[in-house]
């Protein structure tokens, strides 16, 4: 990407910042009950059988496969309450006994394809659900070799395979919001430098293609001279290299940060506090972690987007070989304006424009394509 308006920079040693903040590595797969008492084992997909015609059994099992860890992660925790309560819904709806089973994968993204690929052997299970723009690279190679299992993937986009479904949410209308806001608020505090700062757990396909230009084309709505300072930490956990780089984003000139860093996002609001900066969370709602220093909220609902679809699976209408893309007219992405801490920490006046654009949004006026 040899855009202008996006500065790449490497880790750059910290002035003020350091902090011991990193989250254990978690190896193995980590299984947490989630429905009840233990079942026997389906049969093993076989490899080069089809996954075939016809809807789920009654009693369903379902793998939930984590690409990381549940606790501290809102995402994901999400995407197990949506689908536990889609399970229990069923259940009490057609007298079945659905199951989950919640299985963690751990930090280390080497390890997801082998821990996924187990999933599939095993045949314990006829649904396996994640969510992550990683997976669907890893299950387009799981499902070659077991093509009977089929999966549910949200934030991911596959489209084609029959035994898998994809459902992506429109980045670009989130990322736009939130670069919308940071642009607003660099205006409103003043900063001598038109600049944006985003901080990203790594590169990849969505964040380089979707998320980071889609900010930029925000700020740009503000103002057209607005540049986003763009900083990688390698992964999802090193909150005090996190620290570092927003820190020296915050000596230079930078106002307002964006964090798509996961357990790492902790690094960024602390430097940021600590240097007078402000953040922009994204995909949940981050106010409550640092009031005042947490200005914007540009959310996912992935909570719904489980509910729904693995209720479309149970019900035997999820549309395996298809890839939909759900916004905010869809209600699956949003800005969050509603809590009393973004009406204190941010003015009258930006709350205002930031709350007109969303409206063009929902209202059609202004389009997002993906």
């Amino acid at each position: 990407m040899n855009n202008p308006a996006i500065i790449r920079r490497g880790l750059v040693p910290a002035v003020l910042f350091r902090a011991a903040l990193m989250a254990a590595a978690v190896s193995g797969l980590a299984l947490l009950g989630c429905g009840g008492a233990s079942r026997q084992a389906l049969p093993a997909a076989a490899a080069g059988e089809d996954a075939g015609p016809g809807g789920p059994p009654a009693d369903a099992s379902l793998g939930v496969f984590i690409p990381g860890v549940v606790s501290g992660s809102a995402v994901y925790e999400m995407l197990v309450q949506g689908t536990e309560a889609a399970v229990k819904s069923h259940n009490a709806a057609a007298g079945a006994a659905a199951k989950a089973v919640i299985i963690e994968g751990g930090y280390n993204q080497a390890e997801w394809e082998t821990k996924v690929t187990a999933m599939a052997a095993s045949g314990s299970y006829d649904l396996i659900v994640s969510a992550n723009p990683s997976l669907p690279d890893i299950v387009s190679r799981v499902s070659e070799q077991f093509p009977r299992q089929r999966f549910l993937l949200l934030d991911g986009e596959l489209a084609g395979n029959p035994a898998v479904y994809t459902l992506r949410y429109n980045q670009r209308e989130q990322a736009y919001m939130a670069g919308y806001l940071a642009a607003l608020e660099t205006e409103e505090l003043g900063g001598a430098v038109r600049r944006i700062g985003l901080v990203a757990a790594q590169e990849y396909p969505v964040m380089n293609k979707v998320i980071l230009p889609g900010y930029l084309e925000g700020a740009r709505a503000v103002h057209p001279g607005y540049a986003v300072d763009f900083r990688v930490v390698g992964n999802w956990y090193d909150a005090a290299k996190a620290g570092e780089l927003t820190e020296d984003m915050i000596l230079g000139g930078v106002k307002v940060v964006m964090c798509v860093a996961g357990g790492a996002n902790e690094g960024v609001v602390q430097a940021a506090g600590a240097g007078g900066g402000r953040v922009v969370w994204f995909d949940t709602n981050g106010y409550g972690i640092r009031p005042g220093t947490v200005v914007g909220s540009s959310a996912l609902y992935q909570d719904k987007a489980a509910l729904n679809q693995v209720r479309r699976y149970l019900e035997g209408t999820l549309p395996f070989g298809s890839a939909e893309i759900r916004g905010v007219k869809d209600g699956y992405v949003d800005f969050i304006q509603d809590d009393p801490r973004y009406e204190a920490a941010v003015s009258p006046e930006v709350r205002g424009k930031q709350a007109a654009m969303i409206e063009r949004i929902r209202s059609g006026e202004l389009i997002l394509d993906p």
